[in-house]
């Protein structure tokens, strides 16, 4: 035994973790829709169950929260690594878990690799795999295309199949046919059931992903429907005992830091309403593990910051179907720009990036409710950055990017060096900042990006705290040298 094998001993925990992985072949196949309908079957069975979504998406974890009441959380490997993602999974603790694949099974940052895919996640949590085939407008050749998706399955993964948006005529037709060549081939996955298309189940999608649950109507009767259909149609005892089946999660404890308690005291005001909701929960749990309170407030509904305020988020969302309402609430423009022309520490993300420039375009008819805007409006936003954001009409810079350098190397805004995270937009921007050269992995593109400066760090990309904690920590000291009046 080496000189240092207890220590690392004991960094190890294991956890008996129940779980099962909801993948398939291509987007829209319908994995959200079945993840809710499985996620509220346990949850009324009593199991308690925790949700994840792989990669970096926003809008389907919070189906999972607002409808169903259960937290989500990301597990992303390019964010938060190898040991972070098996440990994300790990300290939720023994139970139910539900894993959300993203895009195809095995799409990731590149074709030649699994990096950044769904089953990247799985081989490293060691997660049973389900697939959710679209079986619509298609017939035998469904079952060459999951045969070869198991070919490529090395570790065995796949062990379950659910064919969607199929009749039950046609599944039982196809079923027999599937099972007998998958056990002529020696697969190890089983059918074990389907999903048929029902007229009053429907989640539809818009630029960013899906739209919001609050604008479904009756989306807890839509979802305790499809839980019903998905019982009445899957074999949910196989399918439990898959998740009972996967085997004990082992990951490394979290390094244990010195008292944050300088950090008591200290708030964090974060924007979060019907524009401002796009928020990775572990971000918001690094404030608080240091002992920063986060209080919400609403750029829409609010009049002002709040008072006690010592460092402002404004996230990610949908700004831009809210751009009347967001200029129309001239105190709250004019509080924001306040504080942070004052240098109170901020930080803005993609939709409130956008909220922060002197004026926003909108759609032709969208983000407008006044009668007779049929064209785009341009509508004065917080006046912090002196630009203007326009619909550029196709996915600008999309994909996930890292800051390699920042051009200021002293100092706070230099911690930001080696934060990754993700853009997603539409919307672009007159003046993008030049603060830090910005590329993608694993190819040669580099660009210009984030304005900073006043204690603040603007920019479009969404990212990922944990994949930079010093970055939280520089923030952190920022709050308290404003607090204690050392920049005043």
């Amino acid at each position: 035994m080496g000189k240092n094998s207890s220590l690392d001993e004991r960094k190890l925990k294991s956890a008996h973790i129940s779980r099962v992985m909801l993948a398939a072949p291509k987007s829209g196949s319908g994995k959200t829709l079945i993840t809710c309908a499985l996620l509220e079957t346990l949850k009324t069975g009593g199991l308690a169950p925790r949700s994840f979504k792989c990669g970096p998406d926003y809008i389907d974890p919070m189906f999972h929260k607002k409808v169903l009441g259960i937290d989500n959380k990301n597990l992303d490997a390019y964010f938060a690594g190898v040991q972070g993602v098996k440990r994300i999974l790990g300290e939720s603790g023994e139970g139910y878990a539900v894993l959300e694949g993203v895009m195809g099974l095995y799409d990731g940052l590149n074709v030649a690799t699994l990096e950044g895919s769904s089953y990247e996640i799985a081989s490293l949590t060691k997660t049973p795999v389900i697939l959710i085939v679209d079986a619509s407008s298609v017939g035998k050749t469904v079952i060459s295309s999951i045969k070869g998706i198991l070919l490529d399955d090395k570790e065995g993964l796949i062990k379950g199949i659910i064919l969607n948006k199929i009749s039950e005529n046609f599944y039982k037709s196809l079923a027999p046919v599937l099972k007998s060549e998958l056990e002529d081939s020696g697969f190890g996955a089983k059918v074990l059931g389907f999903m048929p298309k029902v007229k009053e189940i429907n989640l539809e999608s818009r630029h960013l992903g899906l739209i919001m649950p609050e604008e479904l109507d009756n989306i807890q009767d839509m979802i305790k429907k499809a839980s019903d259909v998905l019982c009445e149609n899957v074999d949910m005892d196989a399918l439990l005992e898959l998740m009972k089946e996967a085997e004990p999660l082992t990951y490394e404890e979290a390094e244990v830091k010195g008292s944050d308690a300088n950090s008591e005291g200290l708030t964090l005001a974060v924007a979060y309403d019907e524009a401002f909701c796009f928020y990775y929960k572990e971000n918001l749990e690094m404030f608080e593990r240091r002992r920063v309170k986060i209080k919400y407030f609403s750029p829409i509904h609010d009049k002002e910051v709040p008072s006690d305020a010592d460092g402002i988020l404004l996230g990610g969302g949908y700004p831009e179907l809210h751009l009347e309402e967001l200029s129309g609430n001239e105190t709250m423009r004019s509080s924001i720009r306040t504080a942070i022309e004052s240098g109170l520490p901020s930080l803005a993300e993609c939709g409130g990036f956008i909220y922060l420039h002197r004026a926003c375009e909108s759609r032709a008819g969208v983000g407008c409710d006044s009668p007779g805007q049929s064209g785009a409006v341009t509508f004065p936003m917080a006046g912090v950055v002196d630009g203007v954001c326009k619909d550029a009409g196709k996915l600008v810079r999309f994909g996930y990017m890292e800051l390699e350098s920042c051009r200021d190397n002293t100092g706070f805004y230099n911690a930001a060096a080696g934060l990754r995270g993700h853009e997603f937009h539409y919307f672009d921007s007159t003046d993008n900042g030049s603060a830090f050269v910005a590329k993608k992995p694993n190819k040669d593109v580099k660009w210009d990006c984030m304005i900073a400066r006043n204690n603040g760090f603007w920019g479009f990309p969404h990212f990922y705290y944990g994949s930079k904690p010093e970055f939280v920590d520089a923030f952190i000291d920022k709050m308290r040298e404003v607090k204690n009046g050392k920049l005043k």
